[in-house]
């Protein structure tokens, strides 16, 4: 089918609900505005971290730390998703799925942002430290593993893999937009299958190498797991606010309908609930077991500040995302999905945050330093956000070459 016969049809298709149609090419004026304020986005938070790595370098690197695994994990949320889109032969989620795919593709930039964790690894990680090692019998036991040279290995091996991935699946995707033939969705999909031991396995591995580990003698088996839970809360919120954002220009405003933003808003609701699920599961298992090595973790985030950060993270996290959209009117409502994807984005930070700080900072948070945690935020989403966006440049906003297109443009719920 040409790009004239498609457009012909969607011209039908828009005719029949008395809508215009759509382009599905970025136009150039819209897409160089988007680059010009994310690449004005990124010097400024350039700026601000090397204000703040001269003036405060463990702080620095702190958040870093933090803004480096908020959108790593967003990236992973993205590639495990569009995986399982290609797995299960998913319909509904087709007319947004190149943006989907476009957000999986900040991956690879990923190893760029991996060097400022690699050169402040000393100010990081208390196992760097050879004193601290020596002190204790439990990291002289783990130090085969915890040591400078294996854990930079890993990183670069972690984000090669992703990028070899994403990059194969991409290009599959991209390609068919020319061939138009399912060929490509059979070879996405035999790719897709080990992706997702990439995706969760190695993803696990990550989250213990760059969150776990700053507190070398706490372990959790699951807590890879609650971390890759929040980091696909939050693909799913940034994949509902672009969509939005787009609607509101008038850009795939009659592809992208009410009905896809009512599976949106399910998955939100999804994920909230599984991330609280795995959260708590992790919570429980350690209160019951009542090991000092164990519940140290928890104790360091009850005190001082922390304390009311500890006690909110239940309702902030949980009670009110759930019930909010606990009835099927609120996720058919833009307003209220709009509501919870920035409410979702905005806690998973403090999230993060009440993980990586407490390291350091045992009394409570620095918010005279709240300007730095900004800048290393503003640096990391804004560099992604140059990578997601560059790809609306060289390719279509959904994939028109997709046999399911017409079935995902008519998607009703039931």
């Amino acid at each position: 089918m040409s790009d004239h016969q498609h457009t012909t049809q969607g011209t039908t298709h828009g005719a029949a609900h008395g809508a215009a149609v759509d382009s599905y090419q970025l136009e150039l004026s819209r897409w160089n505005a988007g680059r010009n304020a994310l690449a004005l986005a990124a010097l400024i938070g350039i700026i601000g971290c090397l204000v703040g790595y001269a003036s405060n370098p463990e702080h620095f690197f702190l958040s870093y730390t933090v803004a480096f695994a908020y959108t790593t994990f967003i990236g992973l949320g993205a590639f495990f998703f569009v995986m399982v889109q290609y797995l299960t032969g998913s319909a509904w989620s087709v007319t947004m799925r190149r943006i989907m795919e476009n957000l999986m593709m900040t991956l690879p930039i990923g190893l760029l942002l991996f060097v400022p964790i690699i050169i402040g690894m000393k100010y990081i990680y208390p196992w760097m430290n050879p004193q601290v090692v020596a002190a204790s019998e439990a990291l002289r036991a783990k130090s085969g593993f915890l040591s400078q040279n294996f854990f930079i290995l890993r990183g670069v091996v972690y984000f090669a893999l992703w990028s070899l991935w994403v990059g194969s699946i991409y290009r599959q995707s991209t390609k068919q937009d020319a061939e138009r033939s399912i060929r490509q969705m059979h070879i996405a999909s035999k790719w897709s299958a080990p992706g997702l031991f990439l995706a969760v396995v190695v993803g696990s591995l990550a989250a213990f190498d760059w969150l776990m580990s700053l507190e070398p003698t706490w372990y959790s088996t699951i807590f890879g797991l609650v971390t890759l839970a929040g980091g696909s809360l939050s693909f799913f919120s940034v994949l509902t606010l672009v969509c939005l954002g787009f609607r509101k220009v008038g850009v795939l405003k009659n592809t992208i309908t009410q009905e896809h933003y009512h599976d949106l808003g399910k998955w939100m609701f999804t994920l909230t609930a599984f991330y609280t699920y795995v959260a708590f599961s992790q919570y429980m298992l350690i209160w019951y077991a009542n090991l000092p090595e164990e519940t140290i973790w928890y104790r360091h985030r009850m005190m001082g500040d922390w304390l009311p950060v500890s006690l909110a993270m239940p309702f902030l996290r949980f009670l009110i995302p759930f019930f909010v959209l606990l009835c099927r009117g609120a996720k058919r409502s833009l307003g209220v999905i709009t509501f919870i994807a920035i409410w979702s984005l905005v806690v998973e930070y403090i999230d993060l945050y009440w993980v990586v700080m407490p390291v350091r900072y045992k009394a409570g948070p620095e918010f005279h330093l709240f300007w730095l945690d900004l800048s290393a935020l503003l640096t990391t989403v804004s560099i992604c956000g140059l990578m997601f966006w560059s790809r609306f440049r060289a390719h279509k906003m959904i994939p028109v070459g997709d046999l399911r297109l017409e079935q995902s443009l008519h998607f009703e719920n039931a």
